[in-house]
């Protein structure tokens, strides 16, 4: 039977919303977010570029008829259509492994404002620097647990009959997903092992759905998804402070 109370884990992400706007934690918020910005914005541009010379190579091989070589604008749109895909699937992947040891501080800082306690784990930037090679590690662990779920969803879905399932079962698949990606910062402050968080996420798995579901929602808006990470982390560390059971220490 499924435990925990997924009403409540729906309103974390809310709070996180709200802690992102506190004067402590904005900075580490709006670093990790320009560098995505900047990142994504030379992605999309080096993309464009590059689909603009297919097109132009595309329309040369068709009939030199004026109604036709007008028609280049519905690639346009078919790339507009490929960067929305891309933000959807891509972004909070990539988001990730690029603000990590951010992100792990911005945790660090929020379970501060929430608790009042200082964590073990500080020393500021010289601590993110150090945090580097352990907060890519964690990055990649989870990584490697979420693809071959990804690849046996896939299969599923190829299956006659089964694959009606499969949309639902990637919607619950993804929402788990989020929690155990974004909880996992906190839970790395205090180290505890990804195996212990799945185990201690589990024993409580209504309220880390209802986490998920929202951020693995927000995370498919273009634009939004920029805010979405820094709120689902700090989210995650109010549903660490409030919901994690005993052993989790």
């Amino acid at each position: 039977m499924l435990k925990g109370n997924f009403f409540h884990g729906l309103s974390y992400l809310g709070e996180g919303f709200r802690l992102i706007r506190q004067p402590g934690l904005r900075l580490f918020v709006i670093i990790p977010l320009i560098i995505n910005i900047l990142l994504f914005g030379l992605l999309f541009y080096f993309l464009a570029e590059a689909f603009g010379l297919m097109i132009a190579t595309a329309m040369g091989w068709l009939p030199d008829w004026a109604w036709l070589q007008a028609m280049d604008w519905v690639f346009w749109i078919l790339y507009g259509v490929v960067i929305l895909l891309m933000l959807a699937y891509g972004f909070v992947i990539v988001a990730n492994l690029i603000g990590s040891p951010f992100y792990g501080y911005l945790s660090e800082l929020t379970e501060k404002h929430l608790t009042g306690q200082d964590l073990d784990a500080g020393g500021g930037w010289v601590q993110i620097l150090k945090d580097v090679p352990r907060a890519l590690l964690r990055e990649v662990q989870k990584i490697l647990y979420y693809l071959p779920r990804a690849v046996l969803l896939l299969i599923i879905g190829l299956i006659p009959v089964v694959n009606l399932v499969a949309a639902v079962l990637w919607f619950l698949f993804n929402s788990w997903m989020m929690a155990l990606q974004y909880v996992d910062y906190p839970a790395d402050n205090h180290r505890v092992s990804f195996g212990d968080l799945r185990r201690t996420l589990g024993s409580q798995r209504l309220s880390a759905f209802g986490f998920g579901l929202p951020v693995a929602l927000g995370a498919m808006v273009p634009v939004l998804n920029l805010f979405v990470v820094p709120a689902a982390v700090c989210g995650a560390t109010a549903y660490w402070v409030r919901e994690r059971r005993p052993e989790a220490e």
